[in-house]
């Protein structure tokens, strides 16, 4: 008996050590990464999303320069984030401290009004003048890019996230360094906010890009990539953990404007963006046309159901049976999957155009013609078939599953959502744990990698080489004898133009150092090590 035990004992002891040395094998791959992340690969503290090895080039959404900091995802914020989930993770010190210098990095970015664009340029304004005007200017489907306003943007969760990440480190150890910024930001989500709780695209308000004939949409009220829902998130953080009361009522009267934004029936979903005074639904970019949304409808369902579940309120569940009436309204005929070369539909779903002409219901399907700028063209017409392929024209709703959603959120007791509803009462929190608490859509969709390969894959240099998702064609200027007009459609279905657009296209076979996999790799260590606590 006592030989069992000991035996028994010694296995134990093995199995500790070697759970001891694995852990010490991925702490020791995070911080070799992070050190050539934050000492190599990025520029005082800032990153794009990808670098080749020499550094000759980099991207963000568009290609960059050297000297910039990307703020949309996955990049400066995003790092943030997950350098003080590996503090969290290893009470290292280290870790914060890069997550400082990624705070200074997004301070130094801040504008004026208190939000921040989708990137920055360290050199000078000038210089970012000059990406606009050359590389953004010739980026045929990223439109937002072709333009320098020099405001702040809601778009793609640029402000939003840097605002995040602040609050997170201040709370972390609410060092006063990060506290003024903080209030900054705090202050331009309220000042933007229009009267009727909505949120413009950028900020302060312009009008001077008017485009194609079609007036500048960047003022518009604008659910699109999720701006009314996502600052209405960012303000909830700060009511629950710095105890900010005067959050409230900006955060109610957002909820009610996205409530009151579903348009009456037949059509009775939600536009990606309205016109300020009447809160019709309008236009914005060329391939985002004046419509209702049934993508964007299907999302405003699930954020009413989440606002339910919030507060108790029942006016929220009130327009979700008519949102998925319109939308089984507009059910296209099952075989145009197959026809149109779409993914097959899962059991319950349905095929839907995106855009819907608010004014008689047809669908809209857009289509471009061209191949850059300046003889490029997107347009609009009824017929389905050769759709631009980088915005699709369609969408799949489940209107069973909605429904059970509805009923699922119908049966809780709205008292009790009531009395329990975080909003009661502004609050004061300490430092949130960790950000990537869920796996991404990209985890999701990617087989997670082992740990040990993981750690196996990491370079003497401490990279983790990687194929982009995407790259471009290097910038040339279009020759001033480029004709204004083409009927040329080979490039319709295509994600870029000929080489003189700077939009970006799948990449299979440039590798590179990637924040993305920085990120994921990480995550992975963290979440092994957590495991093992």
């Amino acid at each position: 008996m006592k030989m069992k035990r000991l035996a028994l004992y010694l296995l134990v002891c093995l199995v500790s050590l070697s759970a001891k040395a694995g852990d010490r094998e991925a702490r020791q791959a995070m911080r070799r990464a992070t050190q050539y992340m934050m000492d190599v690969a990025s520029y005082k503290g800032g990153f794009v999303w990808s670098y080749l090895p020499d550094y000759s080039r980099q991207w963000g959404e568009l290609e960059a320069w050297r000297t910039m900091v990307w703020l949309q995802s996955p990049s400066t914020p995003d790092v943030g984030q997950l350098l003080l989930d590996a503090y969290h993770a290893t009470g290292d010190e280290y870790y914060y401290d890069c997550a400082c210098r990624v705070a200074r990095c997004i301070i130094h970015g801040q504008l004026p009004c208190g939000g921040w664009n989708y990137m920055f340029d360290y050199e000078s304004e000038e210089t970012t003048k000059k990406w606009y005007a050359t590389i953004g200017r010739q980026a045929w489907r990223l439109e937002e890019f072709q333009h320098y306003y020099g405001n702040a943007t809601f778009d793609d969760e640029a402000t939003m996230h840097c605002s995040e990440f602040l609050l997170r480190i201040y709370l972390e150890k609410k060092d006063p360094e990060f506290h003024a910024a903080l209030q900054r930001a705090i202050g331009f989500f309220l000042q933007s906010q229009y009267s009727n709780g909505g949120w413009p695209q950028r900020y302060p308000l312009m009008y001077n890009h008017p485009f194609r004939g079609q007036a500048d949409y960047s003022s518009f009220v604008t659910i699109n990539d999720g701006v009314i829902p996502h600052n209405i998130d960012f303000l909830t953080q700060c009511y629950t953990s710095l105890g900010m009361e005067e959050l409230k009522e900006p955060i109610l009267k957002a909820m009610h404007c996205l409530r009151d934004l579903q348009q009456p029936l037949p059509l009775a979903g939600w536009a990606d963006q309205y016109t300020v005074d009447d809160l019709k639904p309008a236009h914005a970019r060329s391939y985002e046309p004046r419509a209702v949304n049934t993508g964007t409808t299907i999302s405003m369902i699930r954020q009413m159901l989440d606002y339910y579940r919030l507060t108790g309120d029942k006016s929220y569940l009130q327009g979700i049976p008519r949102a998925i009436q319109f939308l089984e309204s507009q059910q296209l005929p099952s075989e145009w999957v197959t026809q149109l070369g779409r993914r097959p539909l899962g059991e319950g779903d349905i095929f839907l155009p995106r855009f819907v002409n608010p004014d008689n219901g047809q669908p809209i399907y857009v289509h471009r013609k061209g191949s850059n700028v300046v003889n490029g063209e997107y347009y609009t017409d009824t017929i389905p078939e050769g759709t631009i392929a980088h915005y699709s024209s369609f969408y799949v709703a489940n209107p069973a599953a909605l429904r059970q959603a509805l009923r699922e959120a119908e049966a809780l007791d709205p008292q009790v959502l009531q009395r329990n509803s975080p909003l009661n009462k502004a609050a004061m929190s300490g430092p949130q744990d960790y950000y990537y608490r869920q796996p991404s859509e990209m985890q999701r969709r990617l087989p997670m990698p082992k740990v040990e390969d993981i750690i196996a894959s990491l370079d003497s240099e401490g990279r983790w080489l990687s194929v982009f998702n995407q790259i471009s064609h290097p910038y040339k200027p279009i020759p001033a004898t480029m004709p204004t007009e083409s009927d040329d459609h080979s490039y319709g279905q295509r994600m870029v133009g000929d080489e003189y657009d700077t939009s970006p296209y799948e990449n299979r076979s440039v590798k590179g150092i990637s924040t993305r996999t920085y990120i994921w790799n990480m995550v992975a260590l963290i979440s092994s090590i957590r495991h093992k606590e």
